[in-house]
């Protein structure tokens, strides 16, 4: 198939791009001028220059395409202003959609996020992953990222409601190689490898390999049933962070942090880091955002994709090691660390 592909330059997006290159497919790449290209080095796909507020670029991007991947976002939990971000996930995503439309794809997969999904309950004493049918609603969503997100997903659900070809797919928390920025997921393995990491927040996340997701991509438009969500995580990747820390341990021989942070302290902390960023505008170690999200533990059953779609299932442990070995080899580790 010929592929269009939003944020090729991102983490998923750069592994997308990978999967689909492998499978045989022909990819173009819609990226700003200057994007971070480095997780897409040696990669045979044709370079679109633009961005997703240029119908124009996009337009041509899509002509002649089967398949339409809109992996593009804003992916901030703090900025002191949020205009770019509701412009780029939301509108965005309708002119992508739209032009994919126009261009008579057969398949759209528009990448959203496990945060559009109801947060696990808890039931006698258990914790109770969540699926894609769980009731939600714009009100759950905590923060400017997750909202804008959602009003992108409910763009998403309509134009398919009209006849759009589209599948949406949900990833938990990725792992693994080609994280250059890197991401949030990824920066928890750096923090831990540099040994910056002294305590931790009583959360949760299910974690899964980068590549499955990308191949869950791929699988959502070769099998996807137009309308529906997937999420794209890990039977078996609910882990608690200190379960993370504790599996990080005897795959690297850095030790895990020991102090659990009560969640009360850390929140004024965070208070604290987002006062001194707005008068710095510098990025608060600690988001606000994060912190709240860090009170529940973001568990999920992505048993639909794996059943309807095939989805892998890497084991955590092999997605984490992957992660420690491309961060090691690629200079994220200080020098002088062991």
């Amino acid at each position: 198939m010929k592929c269009f592909v939003t944020g090729a330059s991102g983490f998923v997006g750069a592994n997308l791009v990978r999967e689909l290159l492998a499978r045989g497919h022909s990819v173009k790449a819609l990226l700003r001028p200057g994007a971070d290209s480095r997780g897409l080095t040696d990669l045979n796909f044709e370079r679109v220059d633009g961005d997703l507020a240029d119908r124009k670029a996009l337009s041509a991007g899509l002509s002649g395409c089967d398949w339409c991947f809109h992996v593009a976002a804003s992916y901030h939990l703090w900025l002191r202003d949020y205009t770019g971000m509701y412009a780029a996930n939301v509108e965005g995503t309708r002119s992508v959609i739209e032009m994919a439309t126009r261009a008579e794809c057969s398949r759209i997969v528009y990448t959203s996020t496990v945060g559009c999904i109801a947060l696990p309950k808890l039931i006698g004493g258990n914790i109770v992953p969540t699926d894609e049918d769980a009731p939600v609603s714009e009100a759950q969503m905590s923060n400017h990222y997750k909202r804008s997100k959602w009003q992108a997903e409910q763009i998403a659900r309509e134009l398919a409601a009209k006849g759009a070809p589209i599948v949406i797919v949900n990833p938990s928390a990725p792992v693994g190689p080609y994280d250059v920025k890197p991401t949030p997921t990824g920066q928890i393995i750096v923090d831990f490898l540099n040994r910056a990491m002294p305590a931790y927040l009583d959360t949760g996340l299910n974690w899964v390999h980068v590549r499955d997701v990308a191949a869950g991509h791929v699988l959502a438009a070769e099998k996807g049933r137009v309308g529906e969500r997937y999420i794209l995580g890990n039977a078996e990747g609910n882990w608690t962070l200190k379960e993370t820390f504790r599996a990080l341990e005897q795959i690297t021989g850095v030790p895990a942090p020991k102090f659990q942070i009560p969640y009360s302290i850390a929140l004024g902390a965070a208070y604290a880091n987002e006062a001194f960023a707005k008068l710095t505008g510098k990025p608060p170690k600690a988001p606000l955002a994060g912190v709240r999200m860090a009170r529940y533990k973001m568990f999920f059953n992505p048993a639909k994709a794996i059943r309807e779609l095939g989805l892998p299932q890497t084991p955590p442990r092999t997605a984490l090691s992957a992660a420690v070995e491309w961060f090691r080899a690629n200079g994220y580790v200080r020098p002088g660390v062991p």
